[in-house]
């Protein structure tokens, strides 16, 4: 899965101080599933990635009182984002990696065909496969974390 992010809760994710993403939507992810972490701008790039512990999906009450010690928001925030919102998702994260360096926006459109979710989407292997090759140097992290789901 791509998760589409701000910068400064991608970084509360990398560094453990953030444990739940919430979404406006149904997030169907069975726990396990692989998650890179796209920086919005100024970043524009995969900065690294985390595994899907659990997914709550609930009304936007319950998954705030569930999740409001983790999501690394104030209830302000969160009350202006789930506004209108019927259901909510909150994706419980763990096992966060950095990489070492990012893969730029640039890097992943020169490795073919590549468009920023405006939430999140499900990734191909082949999309696995694009970014390993847009930045060799987090290839083989990104290879290792995902335990040979990635073929070269």
């Amino acid at each position: 899965m791509l998760l589409f992010v701000h910068p400064r809760f991608a970084t509360a994710i990398l560094a453990g101080t953030k444990t739940v993403e919430v979404r406006r939507q149904r997030v169907a992810a069975p726990p396990g599933t692989p998650v890179l972490l796209y920086a919005t701008a100024p970043t524009m790039a995969i900065v690294g990635m985390a595994r899907i512990a659990s997914v709550q999906v609930a009304t936007p009450r319950e998954v705030w009182s569930a999740s409001r010690t983790s999501a690394g928001i104030t209830r302000r925030e969160y009350d202006e984002y789930m506004s209108g919102a019927v259901q909510a998702s909150g994706l419980s994260l763990e096992e966060p990696i950095t990489f070492e360096a990012p893969v730029p926006l640039a890097a992943l459109r020169a490795s073919g065909s590549f468009h920023p979710p405006q939430s999140y989407r499900y990734l191909t292997g082949e999309d696995f496969r694009r970014v390993a090759r847009a930045a060799p140097g987090t290839g083989a992290a990104l290879q290792g974390a995902l335990g040979g789901l990635v073929p070269a």
